[in-house]
């Protein structure tokens, strides 16, 4: 399960933010200046900030206060998947499984339990991260993940929530669970990884697809030829923190802050004003995931 949380209050009074707000706070001059070629890391913008940002920034403030604002999303990971359902198989990461105490939960009871939690809490907004990931397992962890991929999809269909995706090295059999048993109507492939043509078919499907600062990696045409091909409507960005911090970042732990300079980048990519891919973006995510 993965939230946001904030170091103050929640403001009434503040208006909802959009991404172009965030742009010009990162920059301090306005969306049309490039970011400052060594912006401060995320420890000191947390303590540099007197306001600290806007009112989505406050999910949950000192004291408790504004804890009915976190919104968050779900999901037994596709890797932790495998280990509930007992699979102890080196992946071609070739990293020994590591087992913690939480792992002897059976699998079935495992999803049972994010069932219990999303049918009772209207700020659970998605499912997710589910998938499958055959970078970090075997073909007895690939048949666990496909199994708990599909209760996955189920549940999202079932609540009417959103399914994010998580798909390494598993594109085809991503599609095939997809195909075999009806995707949810918004379902999202977060940090999405495939090339063009996949990116193509996902998007006549009506699917959304998420880039997060490998589109701004320089060796990454191949990714920036995939977000061409998908419709602005369909697509949304993110971070992946602390992980996949965009250039000219690389190197430091990723972090909100710096997700300005995916949006950038993905303005330039599809060739539209930096307000108007800001606005989109905006409204996309609303639509995907519901207002505040």
């Amino acid at each position: 399960m993965r939230l946001r949380v904030g170091r103050e209050p929640v403001r009434p009074d503040l208006p909802h933010p959009t991404v172009q707000h965030g742009l010009v706070r990162m920059d301090g001059h306005g969306p049309e200046h490039p970011p400052h070629p060594r912006p401060p890391t995320a420890d000191q913008v947390i303590l540099a900030r007197p306001g600290a940002g806007t009112s989505q920034d406050h999910l949950v403030g000192r004291g408790g206060t504004g804890v009915g604002r976190v919104l968050g999303a779900v999901a037994i990971h596709p890797n932790e998947a495998v280990l509930h359902g007992g699979v102890r198989e080196v992946g071609p990461d070739g990293l020994a499984p590591d087992p913690q105490a939480h792992h002897d939960v059976p699998l079935d009871d495992a999803v049972a339990e994010i069932a219990a939690i999303a049918r009772v809490n209207d700020r659970v907004r998605a499912i997710g991260e589910t998938g499958m990931d055959l970078f970090r397992t075997g073909p007895q962890g690939e048949a666990v993940q496909r199994e708990a991929f599909r209760a996955h999809v189920a549940l999202a269909k079932e609540l009417g929530l959103a399914l994010q995706i998580h798909d390494r090295d598993a594109h085809a059999q991503v599609l095939d669970v997809l195909a075999r048993d009806g995707a949810p109507e918004r379902t999202v492939f977060h940090c999405y990884s495939g090339d063009a043509a996949m990116a193509r078919f996902c998007a006549e499907q009506g699917w959304y697809l998420s880039f997060a600062g490998p589109v701004t990696f320089r060796a990454n045409d191949e990714l920036r030829a995939s977000l061409r091909e998908v419709p602005l409507e369909q697509v949304l960005v993110e971070t992946d923190a602390p992980y996949l911090t965009p250039h000219p970042y690389r190197g430091r732990p990723n972090a909100p802050y710096v997700l300005p300079t995916t949006v950038r980048t993905v303005a330039e990519v599809v060739g539209l004003p930096l307000a108007d891919v800001c606005a989109r973006l905006a409204a996309t995510s609303v639509a995907v995931y519901g207002p505040w």
